[in-house]
């Protein structure tokens, strides 16, 4: 009886697991639109570049605000319902890693454009 109930356990967090990783790539991918769409922002604007990443380092601890501000200015509200319920789902720990990801591509992409 022990076994039966540890194997239910075990399967169940498994696919819990999966389940999760599905949720974060699809993440991701909103992500990757995002910002495909603000480097285009970049490009017409190069006078506000400075600007945007002084405002980025000093909203680290406010990312999940500026994320769904960003969805908010280009009209993506479906998304941004959707994101909202995988996130209450996935552990803190694991939005954190994302957002950090996010910043990172971020940087690099206005780097590339400065060059």
């Amino acid at each position: 009886m022990y076994l039966v109930c540890r194997l239910l356990l075990e399967k169940d967090w498994q696919q819990q697991k999966q389940h999760q990783k599905q949720q974060q790539q699809h993440q991701q991918q909103q992500q990757q639109q995002q910002q495909q769409q603000q480097q285009q922002q970049q490009q017409q604007q190069h006078q506000q570049q400075q600007q945007q990443q002084q405002q980025q380092q000093q909203q680290q601890q406010h990312q999940q605000q500026q994320q769904q501000q960003q969805q908010h200015q280009q009209q993506q509200q479906q998304q941004q319902q959707h994101q909202q319920q995988q996130q209450q789902q996935q552990h803190q720990q694991q939005q954190h890693q994302q957002q950090q990801q996010q910043q990172q591509q971020q940087q690099q992409q206005q780097q590339q454009q400065h060059a």
